[in-house]
């Protein structure tokens, strides 16, 4: 339904607001456009990079502002021609997450509120690198694929704060009075625990928990298989699911010619010979029709003289 109101409303839409879209539309879908845009967002991420550099920041203050100036202007041009794009079927517009956030860090960028505000600025303009997504295939499906784990990623960091909070506690209760600089709270062991996920320094906390009880073992075996093992592999499978999710997502969103399956060398070849033997058949039916008949085509009354006469069997 959704795009049959937009065939509708581009089949409505005036003449030259089409001839507008038209072109638009082939300006923005260019090759040379997205490299060029591309490479203003890389040039306002180096930019960003320099600024961090107090001296070269002074010394160029002047010139880093223009080019700053220069890249809102890049940008603007750019939302500007994308919406010209759909301006057959302006709904079209909305559909797409990455037109609306492309609009919103543009319009952001030219409220008061944010240009008096120098930490949103950079926040805002450090936004802008992530919009390499848009041009990056493959970097779009990752964004997505994290998007749409987040759900799955919530429930592992419930069940992991859970597990550290248990163990910690436990923790608290064997190694508190031994080691309290590192299980003297529960908030410390949770630290400490949660630092022991990653693997680092498991060796040395083995051994001082050796020194206090062997059931320490036991304790840290099970933490190491429970948290660095199996929660982990469960967060690979989440996101590994969300990533193939949004590669079919990615897929079905391509334009027909985009999916379009390139043509094997094989099929080539078939298509080649079919057309040899189509161009041949006509060339034979072209030497039949420019030959001289050698027949005369029969009279209407030699024909009826052959036809049994019916009067004769009545």
């Amino acid at each position: 339904m959704p795009q049959h109101q937009d065939q509708e409303a581009e089949a409505n839409a005036p003449s030259g607001r089409r001839r507008v879209a038209l072109y638009c539309r082939g300006v923005t879908e260019a090759r040379w456009f997205a490299l060029t845009v591309l490479a203003v967002i890389l040039g306002n991420a180096v930019l960003l990079g320099l600024e961090t550099y107090s001296g070269l920041a002074q010394e160029w203050h002047g010139w880093l502002r223009l080019a700053e100036h220069a890249c809102l202007a890049a940008f603007t041009v750019e939302i500007v021609l994308r919406m010209a794009a759909y301006a057959d079927r302006p709904r079209g517009f909305w559909k797409d997450p990455w037109n609306v956030f492309d609009l919103a860090v543009v319009l952001c960028a030219f409220a008061p509120v944010v240009r008096e505000n120098t930490t949103v600025l950079r926040l805002l303009r450090l936004a802008r690198v992530l919009r390499t997504a848009r041009f990056l295939p493959q970097l779009r499906i990752v964004l997505v694929a994290v998007g749409r784990s987040l759900p799955g990623t919530l429930s592992f960091l419930l069940v992991g704060a859970l597990l550290l909070y248990m163990y910690a506690m436990v923790g608290w209760v064997f190694f508190g009075r031994h080691d309290p600089e590192h299980y003297g709270s529960v908030g410390r062991a949770v630290l400490t625990l949660f630092l022991l996920m990653t693997l680092d320094g498991i060796g040395d906390a083995v051994r001082a928990g050796l020194e206090i009880s062997r059931w320490s073992l036991l304790y840290y075996a099970s933490y190491v298989l429970l948290a660095s093992f199996v929660l982990v592999n469960v967060l690979i499978g989440v996101v590994l699911t969300s990533l193939e999710e949004a590669k079919g997502m990615d897929e079905e969103g391509e334009p027909p010619r985009a999916r379009r399956r390139t043509p094997r060398p094989q099929d080539e070849e078939l298509l080649l010979h079919r057309i040899e033997v189509a161009r041949r058949a006509l060339d034979d039916l072209e030497r039949d029709i420019a030959r001289p008949t050698d027949s005369a085509p029969l009279r209407v009354g030699q024909r009826e003289g052959h036809l049994p006469s019916l009067e004769g069997r009545t």
